[in-house]
């Protein structure tokens, strides 16, 4: 017999993918409005709605990798995902762990050794392929977002980009598919999203809005630039 939590857990999972609700469990980085760390907490715990409109809130990273043509990699998330299930979304997108690896602060080389973590995970990137040295803290964003009456995010991504040719190997449990885009067809892509019943993250669709177009214009220089120290509030 479940107990009251165990009954509620079970509730809220019923029907998921095992391996997906294991992941549930992984120890994220909770955060103050500041960015300031303030300890860890599930991942469960942190997507729930419930606790979202507390203002419970955690770190996150989203990783935009073009390839040497300067293409933008996009995946469309897995059908077993828990939050935005079959959305299409930037390369890779996750939270760091409540870790000291990953809460290493200086020139955010936890987040970005979480993001040689995750796009090796989703998309199969070797680790001797990729280094912390390929990818570019660009800045932060603050966002708050509902997957559904249940889940959702509340996060302070940290953006970061890579241009660098690299071999793919698809997790289906996390990825359905990848796709290459140069920019006069990602505006399309978008454009058309509704209308064609494609799902964007609301995340990716914040960050495209807002800044990609202008990082696009110039990748080296974007590369070149000093991270913007702003904290960018959308929420």
């Amino acid at each position: 017999m479940f107990t009251e939590s165990q009954s509620s857990t079970y509730d809220l999972f019923s029907g998921k993918d095992e391996e997906q609700i294991k992941f549930m469990e992984e120890l994220c980085v909770q955060i103050d409005y500041y960015d300031n760390v303030v300890g860890g907490i599930t991942k469960k715990e942190s997507h729930l709605m419930d606790n979202i409109s507390k203002g419970i809130l955690h770190r996150a990273f989203s990783v935009f990798l073009f390839n040497s043509k300067g293409d933008l990699l996009l995946q469309q998330r897995s059908n077993k995902k828990i939050t935005f299930p079959n959305a299409f979304t930037n390369t890779c997108c996750s939270h760091p762990l409540y870790c000291e690896e990953e809460l290493e602060e200086t020139n955010a080389i936890g987040i970005k050794k979480a993001a040689l973590r995750k796009l090796e995970h989703e998309l199969g990137v070797a680790k001797n392929k990729l280094s912390v040295n390929d990818i570019n803290f660009i800045t932060r964003i603050h966002y708050k977002a509902a997957s559904n009456d249940i889940w959702g995010e509340h996060e302070i991504d940290y953006i970061l980009l890579v241009q660098k040719d690299v071999d793919l190997k698809l997790n289906l449990n996390e990825v359905n598919c990848c796709k290459y885009f140069s920019k006069e067809q990602l505006k399309e892509f978008l454009d058309t999203s509704d209308n064609n019943g494609v799902i964007i993250t609301p995340w990716f669709r914040l960050i495209a809005n807002t800044f990609l177009w202008n990082w696009w214009e110039d990748l080296e220089k974007t590369k070149r630039s000093p991270c913007d120290p702003a904290i960018h509030r959308m929420c």
